[in-house]
């Protein structure tokens, strides 16, 4: 029997499986893939409590060449008055976050695998759970044959894309975020941009030269957008931001998924835990599904190292663990849930010029923008 079975060779479980390396615990990966490689057009965005995880596992250093720094925030709204900045001086830190292609990271986080620590087995199809407090097991399909792997503890980190997920919360945003990358006449260096617009929020987030484009999108509209020729969808983005950057210049390929808020069912089965995306997945609105994702990674590992090797997957190890993780969780759903509301176009007319205060509010505040700067930074938990 395995110590602990880990479903899905994401990011968020290869950063699990560094964190236990060294631990001396019976660790196995079971990924669908045939091979640990990964081509995605995705930019994301690490804060900067994601960046000294990276560090404590040792993959930051295969990735700080290819991360660009976010140095400030610019934060705005089309066709209102409010605005705020966050700045990483006023924050205290070298940078708020860094951008970095999701392939980049992925291959650092491959590159890196504790080979000797681990049993991976790829090609995998995981069929059956079947968790328990004194041991469970997985089923999987691998060559055409069913095969079984026992474990005091499984983890679930397979995006939420496999095995069927008992939904404690959803909420379909009617929206998609467009993706593409972007240039424009006066990129600057280090600023990343969150603008909210009537359809929904406008990021564009620093990569070298250019900027990675998260564009919100209503279900209605996305496949009109998405035929536009370079030089219309060019010039809808440059009238988004009023010309703060000049023109938007050239941009790439463009790919769209859609937005859903999804939070697993916190039944807390002994034998059983949810990481990264198979348990949350929220609105890309400040950037913060992955690196929850990444914090989910860490404590868990941090409550396997600290607890004695018979009590994995133990109700109690199970409770405690859900119990350390909930407010994190559930503020990070919170907070990005509600900053797609409260600047939606549906708040009632009488209350629109409150979006425009509270931006103003927070930048003539500056310890209430170094508490939400730390929370962006660092997790719900972050004081």
């Amino acid at each position: 029997m395995h110590d602990l079975v880990l479903v899905g060779g994401g990011p968020v479980g290869l950063a699990l499986v560094h964190a236990l390396a060294d631990s001396g615990l019976s660790v196995a990966l079971v990924e669908a893939r045939e091979t640990l490689s990964a081509e995605d057009p995705r930019v994301i965005a690490l804060a900067q409590g994601s960046r000294l995880i990276l560090e404590r596992i040792r993959v930051w250093p295969h990735l700080a060449a290819q991360a660009t720094a976010i140095e400030t925030i610019h934060v705005s709204r089309q066709g209102g008055f409010g605005r705020a900045e966050l700045s990483a001086a006023e924050a205290g830190v070298p940078a708020l976050g860094y951008c970095v292609e999701y392939g980049a990271l992925y291959a650092a986080l491959a590159a890196g695998l504790p080979g000797g620590a681990i049993e991976l087995v790829t090609g995998a199809r995981v069929v059956g759970l079947a968790p328990g407090a004194e041991g469970g097991e997985i089923q999987y399909l691998r060559a055409g044959s069913t095969h079984r792997l026992a474990a005091r503890l499984i983890v679930v980190a397979d995006g939420g894309k496999g095995l069927p997920m008992a939904l404690g919360a959803y909420k379909d945003y009617r929206q998609s975020a467009l993706l593409a990358r972007v240039r424009c006449e006066r990129p600057i260096p280090g600023r990343a941009f969150e603008r909210f617009t009537a359809e929904g929020p406008i990021a564009l987030l620093p990569l070298g030269d250019e900027y990675a484009l998260v564009w919100t999108t209503p279900a209605r509209a996305l496949e009109t957008r998405m035929r536009l020729s370079d030089a219309e969808f060019l010039q809808g983005l440059t009238d988004a931001f009023a010309g703060r950057l000049g023109r938007f210049t050239a941009c790439g390929p463009r790919a769209a998924f859609p937005l859903r808020l999804m939070q697993a069912l916190e039944d807390g089965r002994p034998g059983l835990v949810r990481i990264g995306n198979a348990a949350q997945s929220l609105h890309p609105v400040a950037g913060q599904g992955f690196n929850l994702g990444l914090r989910d990674a860490w404590m868990l590992a941090q409550a396997v190292l600290d607890a004695p090797v018979d009590t994995l997957g133990s109700a109690g190890f199970i409770a405690a663990h859900l119990a350390r993780r909930r407010r994190d969780v559930l503020g990070g759903i919170g907070m990005t849930d509600l900053l797609v509301d409260a600047f939606a176009d549906r708040l009632p007319t009488g209350l629109a010029p409150l979006r425009g205060l509270a931006l103003a509010a927070l930048d003539l505040t500056p310890p209430l923008k170094r508490l939400f700067a730390r929370k962006m930074m660092f997790g719900m938990q972050a004081w």
